[in-house]
């Protein structure tokens, strides 16, 4: 079994332009991507944080964020693994252009995002 690895760090935010804005200027990050509603700043030490838009506060207020993302080889496996740790699905795995993508409520409380890609990790 290959180890998951931390893709980076999700934030919810209210306005990402706003975001970019300060965590770039205000700590030093570099922006990497971004898009209107979704952006990604990486530190000198190559860690990326990224930023998502999200309409309004229930999903920034109900233990969204910060939200662990990891990218993993076997996303049904990964996901068995975790809920008989004590995790909780949060929604149905959903299936996107680009691969496989679902989110666990860790049994401390934490958001963790896993994604699958269609080309490996």
């Amino acid at each position: 079994m290959a180890g998951a690895r931390l893709a980076n760090v999700l934030l919810l935010q209210r306005d990402v332009q706003h975001a970019i804005k300060f965590y770039s200027k205000g700590l030093g990050l570099h922006l990497a991507s971004e898009s209107p509603k979704y952006a990604e700043l990486t530190c000198s030490a190559g860690n990326t944080i990224a930023l998502k838009q999200v309409e309004g506060e229930a999903l920034r207020s109900t233990g969204y964020s910060p939200m662990l993302s990891f990218n993993v080889e076997d996303l049904q496996g990964t996901l068995t693994r975790l809920l008989s740790l004590g995790a909780h699905m949060d929604g149905p795995i959903r299936y996107p252009t680009f691969g496989k993508v679902a989110a666990v409520r860790a049994p401390d409380g934490h958001m963790i995002s896993l994604f699958e890609s269609d080309d490996g990790l």
